[in-house]
């Protein structure tokens, strides 16, 4: 994974740039590490998923992102969760937008009656970055998630992993507890390939 004071001093670097944060899919800002936006894309082509559940939709470029990858394949959705409503979110065919917390049972009943009729579910978390809230997901988006795809994590590089230091507990101290106590996932280290990860030790893989 290449010399470790290199690599996190550019991922600081990188990410304190706030360039990430300027980043566009067709023109819709997606807030994503364009490096894992590639990894997304091979994941997809190699599970292809029927259905793709993402918590924490912002503009909705990552929604956008992942359903034109799916027009590419010719199959999937793309079902994502936000506390908030933004206008001007990109509309396509693939995409169902839900409002409301992730964790709230209204939203959960909705997202897993979705899901009842997909084989082949991936889930992305990228909402409310608070351990206890990303812990809360973990335990309740992983039974959707089909065996062999994946439950990805994102943002585990905050709370000094290597950035933001002053976040406090966050994804990352989340899914170290949450795999303490579940076997049946494991971590991909082989998605963190490119060097520069926001989700690191945060592609999870559901044993098959």
């Amino acid at each position: 994974m290449g010399e470790p004071g290199v690599t996190e001093a550019f991922h600081r670097l990188y990410y304190d740039t706030a360039v990430w944060k300027d980043t566009y899919w067709l023109g819709v800002r997606t807030q994503k590490c364009p490096l894992d936006l590639w990894v997304y894309q091979e994941i997809l082509n190699e599970t292809r998923p029927d259905l793709i559940l993402e918590t924490g939709t912002a503009h909705g470029g990552s929604a956008l992102y992942l359903a034109s990858v799916c027009d590419l394949l010719g199959r999937g959705e793309v079902v994502t969760v936000d506390i908030s409503p933004v206008e001007g979110r990109p509309q396509h065919d693939r995409i169902t937008y839900l409002t409301g917390s992730s964790t709230a049972d209204e939203v959960v009943g909705e997202v897993e009656r979705l899901a009842t009729d997909h084989e082949r579910v991936l889930v992305i978390l990228d909402s409310d970055h608070s351990r206890d809230h990303v812990l809360d997901e973990l335990r309740i988006y992983s039974r959707l998630v089909s065996p062999g795809s994946y439950l990805v994590v994102e943002d585990s590089n905050v709370n000094g992993h290597p950035v933001l230091a002053e976040h406090g507990p966050g994804p990352m101290e989340a899914l170290e507890e949450f795999l303490a106590e579940s076997d049946e996932f494991e971590v991909d280290a082989a998605r963190e390939k490119f060097f520069l990860t926001f989700n690191p030790r945060g592609y999870l893989r559901k044993q098959a």
